[in-house]
């Protein structure tokens, strides 16, 4: 009987590189989803509509997807320490210009400006995986990945602060823990030549791995877990606030039982994907995303029936509690399956990662992007408020029914010999 060989040894530099790296992307994550929490009391100051508060937050979500690919791609050729370092001290002066910002125009450039903190993950994802074996890195992408709890960071930290001193000392703290991420970043990361590409690889070379099928889907399982999770990070305060008229500081709380889970166990995601496999975990990711947004799907409803005795009226609707557990529960699905597809391009693209992870980070970003507008949108058309999960049930259909008839049939789901194909 042959004994199972030991799991390769992780260098101490590696464990420091993960470590400082996770960090630094939950400070770009947080600056990331400011407009989430500040955006609520700029709503009223600007007497702006949900499609417009929609856009608001919407803006630095596009820019931090559009800069993924190009961002990815020089941390193949350049190393992930030197692109980290300059992308964030970039953010510096947006962020803490924001708090000069008068008029909506004003909110939307900027916005754009300090947007750029969201291409970090494009950027340390492959920097963090390269230094680690193949047979680990779901668990060390799944670990960087976990800077997604910045998103609720934010909501705890944006609320007090706007208690304190308005909505204006948001982005001066922000700018200021962004350039002390900055620094530490610097001191405690390394570079290692023997990551980058070779230096004949040409731009286009990169990029022909996009004529392959699984990068589509693999994009579009992405733009549900990732640019879902973004989309409703970005939506949540507002909703509490609007379908169960709670304080915002008490809306951001309960927020962050969606947001914390949906970054935090992101690193689970990750080892459970090295164990089992990304195609195994991405499947049960989304049955559980589908049941979750069926049920948040229902609008609170009054009806009357005529009786025997009479008219009874009835109401059917998620309370504050119930809503909060199924949000919960779709941030463990969407942390999940966060990793997961990031296991698949490891797999499938070990030579390519920096290039095919900013591509599908794009398409997850640009969903994060989008999601919030169609929210307004849907808001402001047909004036019910669960018509966003409506919305993301449907997306999650089309991956169920596309990842069915290129995987599932033709794979072991529940057996041993579970694996996956595309």
């Amino acid at each position: 009987m042959v004994s199972a060989s030991p799991p390769p040894a992780v260098s101490r530099q590696a464990w420091s590189v993960l470590i400082v790296s996770t960090l630094a992307f939950t400070v770009c994550f947080m600056v990331w989803m400011m407009f989430g929490v500040i955006g609520i009391p700029l709503q009223k100051q600007l007497g702006l509509s949900g499609t417009e508060f929609g856009l608001l937050t919407a803006l630095p979500v596009l820019s931090g997807s559009l800069v993924r690919v190009p961002l990815g791609i020089w941390t193949d050729r350049y190393g992930g320490r030197i692109v980290m370092t300059v992308l964030m001290a970039c953010t510096v002066p947006a962020i803490w210009a924001m708090a000069y910002a008068t008029q909506y125009w004003h909110f939307l450039v900027i916005g754009l400006f300090v947007g750029l903190a969201g291409g970090a993950f494009s950027v340390g994802t492959p920097y963090v995986a390269r230094w680690f074996p193949q047979s680990r890195q779901g668990m060390a992408m799944g670990v960087y990945g976990a800077g997604n709890s910045g998103s609720a960071v934010n909501k705890f930290l944006a609320p007090a602060l706007l208690v304190a001193g308005g909505w204006v000392l948001v982005p001066q703290v922000y700018a200021a823990i962004m350039l002390g991420t900055v620094i530490l970043f610097w001191f405690f990361s390394a570079h290692d030549p023997r990551h980058l590409v070779v230096n004949n690889a040409r731009f286009a070379d990169q990029l022909q791995a996009l004529k392959d099928p699984r990068v589509l889907k693999y994009c579009q399982y992405y733009s549900i877990v990732f640019g879902g999770y973004v989309a409703l990070a970005l939506w949540m305060v507002q909703y509490y606030v609007g379908e169960y008229g709670l304080d915002i500081r008490v809306a951001a709380l309960l927020a962050a039982c969606f947001s914390l889970p949906g970054g935090v166990l992101r690193a689970i995601g990750g080892v459970l994907s090295d164990k089992y496999g990304a195609h195994k975990v991405t499947w049960w990711v989304l049955w559980v995303s589908w049941i979750c947004l069926f049920l948040l799907s229902y609008p609170q409803t009054d009806f009357s029936i005529t009786t025997t005795s009479g008219i009874k009226t009835f109401h059917i609707g998620l309370n504050v509690y119930t809503f909060t557990a199924l949000m919960g529960l779709l941030g463990v699905a969407f942390a999940f399956g966060k990793a997961s597809v990031f296991k698949y391009i490891s797999d499938d693209f070990p030579d390519n990662i920096g290039a095919i992870s900013g591509i599908v980070g794009l398409a997850g970003g640009l969903g994060g992007f989008v999601l919030p507008i169609l929210f307004g949108l849907l808001l402001d058309f047909s004036g019910i408020r669960s018509s966003a999960f409506m919305l993301l049930y449907g997306l999650v259909w089309v991956s169920l029914i596309w990842m069915y008839w290129t995987e599932v049939r033709r794979t072991d789901v529940m057996g041993r010999a579970a694996g996956h194909t595309a």
